[in-house]
């Protein structure tokens, strides 16, 4: 057991698998107290066990990031579960499969909702907390798709994820900046990860998370753009969510951080 995080607690929404459960798997080994809140109920509780198995601390709070009265209730809950909260990872999100300008707008506004509007409804509620607590640290959940276009040919070739899936985004990084200049004054550092290929269930349809198996949609996109060969994983993202949560990167505020083993094309 580390401690780089001792007596800190922790919401992580999408904590029910892959990247969420993994980052909920090391703050706890470092000894933060961990709140895993998801939709899936069963599949949260299973990670909150493993953490407590582990000897770890952590529960679960059944939460739907886009639902605002949703969101308060389980903040609350989980301030009252450890009396504070120091520490949010808005991981939850999701994209679609449409593309523009065929996007349906019920899609638009699902993916857009999820991934934008849920993590200012998260961020919204929790920052009381971290304000009373003397300051904290947000990290944001971004994408590479954030950051990177394409040409008609890679489109034809390798296909791409929806419009609304960009533009949400894409507004969670100006979002991440506009945080870290309000919390400046509360000595709260608000940073954001952009993932690139990361071998979770739902980047492979829900298939696995082993290393050594699984394949995913845009599979051969990512060989042909990376720099690093073969797909992440899980822990790489947690590992910078773990860095940019603690102390050591004190001095980094309003930063989005790729980890996408160096995808060289980017506009």
């Amino acid at each position: 057991m580390g401690e780089r995080l001792k007596g800190k607690v922790a919401i992580i929404t999408g904590g029910n698998s892959g990247i969420g459960a993994s980052t909920g798997q090391l703050f706890a080994k470092e000894g933060a107290r961990v709140v895993l809140m998801a939709r899936r109920e069963e599949q949260g509780q299973m990670v909150a066990n493993s953490i407590c198995d582990d000897g770890g601390e952590a529960i679960f709070v059944g939460c739907d990031v886009g639902d605002h009265d949703s969101v308060s209730r389980a903040v609350e809950e989980a301030a009252a579960a450890w009396g504070r909260i120091d520490l949010l990872f808005n991981n939850a999100g999701g994209g679609a499969g449409s593309s523009f300008p065929d996007e349906p707008i019920e899609e638009w506004q699902r993916v857009i909702h999820t991934n934008l509007t849920g993590t200012f409804f998260m961020s919204q509620a929790v920052w009381p907390h971290l304000v009373n607590a003397g300051g904290g640290a947000v990290v944001n959940m971004s994408s590479l798709a954030a950051q990177r276009g394409f040409s008609p040919a890679i489109k034809k070739e390798f296909g791409t994820t929806s419009s609304s899936y960009y533009a949400a985004k894409a507004g969670v990084d100006a979002l991440t900046r506009y945080m870290a200049g309000v919390g400046g004054e509360s000595n709260i550092r608000v940073n954001c990860v952009r993932p690139g290929q990361i071998l979770t269930p739902g980047a492979t349809g829900g298939t696995t998370s082993d290393p050594d198996g699984g394949h995913h949609v845009f599979e051969k996109m990512f060989d042909y753009f990376q720099i690093v060969k073969g797909p992440g994983y899980p822990i790489d993202v947690a590992n910078l969510v773990l860095f940019l949560s603690c102390d050591e990167s004190r001095f980094i505020n309003g930063e989005m951080i790729n980890v996408d083993g160096g995808v060289a094309a980017k506009i």
